[in-house]
This record gives structure tokens, sequence and C-alpha cells, in this order.
């Protein structure tokens, strides 16, 4: 997939358990999982907002665009 979701750097920095990050957001742990290992087809801006509102970072610290040469060859 070409979007990369990130949310575990942010995670780690922030020393958040997901657990933590998905009641402070206000999702399920199952929810931020989906988003988390990059299987969500959709993200809505409230979601996005929310998680950016707890991590303290920008939307691009959670999500980067890669093309299919930036890939993680152990994920494929």
């Amino acid at each position: 997939m070409p979007i990369a979701v990130d949310i575990d750097v942010m995670l780690a920095k922030r020393k958040m358990s997901v657990g933590e990050l998905a009641e402070r957001v206000g999702i399920t742990p199952a929810n931020l999982a989906v988003l988390k290992n990059g299987r969500a087809k959709a993200v809505r801006f409230s979601t996005l907002a929310a998680l950016c509102e707890v991590l303290e970072c920008q939307p691009g610290d959670l999500l980067r665009w890669e093309t299919d040469g930036d890939a993680d060859p152990t994920l494929l």
C-alpha cells in the first residue's frame, strides 16, 4: 500500500500503549489496530485530528506516502 502508517513510532516516542491511545482518542483498540497495521481503507479527519491532538504531532508524523520501491520487503 502506498500510504504507510507510523502510529507505532509516535506511540514509542510518547511511551504510550495502544490501549491508552485508543481510550484517549475514543476508538476501540481493534479499530486502532486496523489503522495502525495499515489495513484501514479510510480514516476520518476527526479521528486523525484526535490522534494528532493526543500524540501532540502533525498528520505527516502518522502518515507517509511511499513508492513501491520504498516498501519494506519483510512486510510483503
